[in-house]
């Protein structure tokens, strides 16, 4: 969480799964979890939609994306920088 003034704001690092929208991404967040009584163990997956503005994150690149006031139905979030880019 990054602290810009008074406010806390969310930061996320994850892997770009999708590129193919006109400057967004898609960032697939994925955390394995243990089931209170029968301790199986399952992946909970959440896609965030962030804003790209220069398309400068491709597929596979590992980014962090930084939450903000809502641009379109599903995008609140933006891309802040690109970790590690990716090998293909």
């Amino acid at each position: 969480m990054a602290i810009v003034g008074n406010k806390s704001i969310k930061e996320l690092t994850w892997v770009v799964v999708s590129d193919k929208m006109a400057r967004t991404i898609v960032v697939e967040v994925s955390v394995v979890r243990s089931h209170p009584l029968y301790k199986k163990r399952f992946t909970k997956k959440k896609k965030y939609y962030a804003h790209n503005a220069d398309n400068i994150a491709q597929l596979g690149d590992v980014v962090r994306i930084r939450e903000i006031r809502p641009l379109s139905r599903l995008k609140r979030w933006n891309l802040v920088e690109v970790v590690t880019k990716s090998v293909v």
